[in-house]
């Protein structure tokens, strides 16, 4: 008689069910494995390019952290004394006279000082320095700068605000070049647009190609010479200084 087969138990089933699963599981592993293998050999190598790109950024941006911290070190000076020592030297100005100048700076009356500014081209090779003189100037003289004008060939233009604001409208908008000296349409203009100051202090290095009306300048005018002078400008600006009760003040450059 033939026997009859027993049907599986739970457990066979079970057990079978856990062997196929396992052999899934492995395949998916060898297949994953395999995968990134192939994507790890493609595309390490460009990922040690970009690493090694980034690092050499890195070293760039780190030597130009340390020249910045070097240039503002030069540039951000808190001592009036430490700077006037920084000014003189990059200016290659006499020490001795630049110090008879700034004495004459206590001579100027009132709050508030109003800076008229030669921009033609004979004043292109002073322009580089001329700011950090001018901030000394208004420093060591305890006054309040209130605006600075511009001339050069019949163009005058008037600034005020801010110290700042003013000194940078003056290097980003005075042209320095130009060979017409129109000082007294510069004064006139002056007058005009900004507030009457305690004192006018005009800087230049050539007399005058216009006439200058010395009774319309409301202000003592402080003249301020530079670079080698002719005697025809040092006469004008000693001149202009007197007739308005200003004071002829003496920078030499050596």
């Amino acid at each position: 008689m033939a026997r009859k087969r027993s049907s599986p138990n739970i457990h066979e089933i079970f057990s079978d069910v856990a062997l196929l699963m396992l052999a899934t599981f492995i395949f998916l592993l060898v297949i994953i494995l395999i995968s990134s293998r192939i994507a790890e050999d493609k595309e390490l190598p460009q990922l040690r390019n970009e690493v090694e790109k980034l690092r050499e950024m890195l070293q760039l941006s780190e030597s130009d952290r340390e020249q910045l911290k070097k240039s503002l070190g030069s540039i951000i000076i808190t001592d009036p004394e430490t700077q006037l020592k920084t000014i003189l030297d990059s200016a290659s100005i006499g020490r001795k006279d630049f110090d008879l100048f700034i004495e004459g700076l206590k001579d100027i009356p009132g709050e508030d000082l109003h800076l008229v500014v030669d921009a033609t081209g004979s004043m292109h090779g002073v322009s580089i320095f001329l700011v950090p003189v001018l901030r000394l100037i208004v420093i060591r003289a305890n006054k309040h700068l209130t605006a600075i004008t511009w001339f050069s060939d019949n163009r005058t233009v008037t600034s005020t605000g801010t110290m700042a604001e003013m000194f940078d409208n003056l290097m980003s908008e005075a042209p320095f070049v130009g060979n017409r000296e129109t000082i007294g349409r510069a004064f006139r203009v002056a007058a005009r647009e900004a507030p009457i100051p305690g004192a006018y202090m005009l800087i230049g290095d050539e007399p005058s190609d216009d006439v200058i009306h010395y009774t319309g300048i409301p202000s003592p005018v402080f003249t301020l010479p530079m670079g080698r002078l002719d005697k025809a400008t040092e006469d004008e600006y000693r001149t202009l200084a007197s007739k308005t009760g200003g004071k002829m003040l003496n920078l030499n450059f050596k």
